[in-house]
C-alpha cells in the first residue's frame, strides 16, 4: 500500500474537489440544455402529430391520384393552348385572303360600274387601295383610300375631283358593296343621288340602276328606294318600265305634306 505524502494530499483534495464542481457544473449545464431542447422538440412533436392527422384524411390519402390528375389537366391545357394557337393563325391567313378576294371583287365591280356610268375621258376608272398596319400586340387594322386611274397612274381621289366626281364615286362604292356583301339584302336606298352630276352622267346613273334592277328582278323582296327632286332622273327610270310606282310630295292649301302614289301605267311625270 502506497502511503501518500501529508504534504501533498491537501493538493490532492483540493484538486478532486475542483473536478468535481466542474462536473457537477458540466452536469447542471447539460441538464439545462436538455430541458431547452425538450420545451423546442415538443412544438416539433405537436406538429408532426397534426400533419399525421392531415395525411390520413382523403385529399392528402388520394395526393398521389390528385396530382397524376392536375398532370393531366395541365398537359391538356398545353395541347389546347397549341392547337388555339395554330387556329389562330389559320384563321388569321383565311381573313386576309378572304380580304384580299373581296377586295378584287368590289374593285372589279367599282371598274365596271365607273366605265358603264362616268362620261368623262379624264378618268379611266377608280378603285379602292387597302394599307395593312400591323401593330405592336399583333393586331391588324386596314386603312382605305379611293384612287383615280389614268393608265398606269394613280392619284388620290380626295382633295382632287369634283363636287360631280365625288358624288358618282360615292354612289358607286356603295352599289359595288351592296353586289360583294348585301346579295340576300332586300332593299337599295339612294338618297338624292344626282346632287352635283351633269345630265350626260346622271343618265349614266339611270342606265347603271336599270341594270342592278334588272339584274335583281328575281331576288324575292328586292327593293330600291330613291328619294330625288330630279324629274327628268325619275323620267329615265319610269320609261325604262322597271319600276312599279313612284310617289310624289306635295304641300296642299294648308303647308302640309301630301304624299301621292303614282302608277307609271298612268301617269307621265
Amino acid at each position: 500500500m502506497v502511503k501518500l505524502d501529508s504534504v501533498f494530499y491537501p493538493h490532492l483534495f483540493l484538486w478532486v474537489s475542483r473536478q468535481h464542481h466542474e462536473v457537477e457544473d458540466k452536469l447542471a449545464e447539460l441538464k439545462s440544455n436538455r430541458s431547452k431542447e425538450q420545451g423546442r422538440q415538443r412544438p416539433l412533436e405537436e406538429h408532426i402529430l397534426d400533419c399525421s392527422k392531415q395525411l390520413e384524411e382523403d385529399q392528402y390519402s388520394k395526393a398521389e391520384e390528385l396530382h397524376k390528375n392536375k398532370m393531366i389537366e395541365m398537359r391538356s391545357t398545353e395541347l389546347l393552348s397549341k392547337d388555339l394557337k395554330h387556329y389562330e393563325e389559320a384563321l388569321d391567313r383565311a381573313i386576309v385572303k378572304f380580304h384580299s378576294m373581296k377586295m378584287d371583287e368590289i374593285n372589279q365591280n367599282i371598274r365596271d360600274l365607273w366605265r358603264d356610268t362616268y362620261r368623262g375621258q379624264d378618268i379611266e376608272y377608280i378603285e379602292i387601295r387597302s394599307e395593312v398596319d400591323e401593330k405592336s400586340d399583333g393586331r391588324r387594322s386596314y386603312n382605305y383610300r379611293v384612287v383615280m386611274m389614268k393608265g398606269d397612274t394613280a392619284v388620290d381621289m380626295r382633295g382632287r375631283c369634283s363636287a360631280g366626281q365625288k358624288v358618282l364615286a360615292s354612289l358607286i362604292i356603295r352599289l359595288a358593296l351592296a353586289e360583294a356583301f348585301c346579295l340576300d339584302c332586300g332593299i337599295l336606298a339612294l338618297d338624292e343621288p344626282t346632287t352635283n352630276l351633269d345630265q350626260e352622267n346622271i343618265e349614266s346613273l339611270a342606265n347603271a340602276l336599270i341594270e342592278i334592277i334588272r339584274t335583281r328582278s328575281q331576288q324575292r323582296h328586292f327593293q330600291l328606294l330613291i328619294i330625288t327632286h330630279d324629274e327628268n332622273f325619275v323620267e329615265l327610270l319610269v320609261r325604262s318600265r322597271c319600276i312599279q310606282d313612284f310617289y310624289r310630295i306635295s304641300k296642299n292649301q294648308d303647308q302640309n305634306s301630301e304624299i301621292t302614289k303614282c302608277s307609271i301605267s298612268s301617269h307621265s311625270v
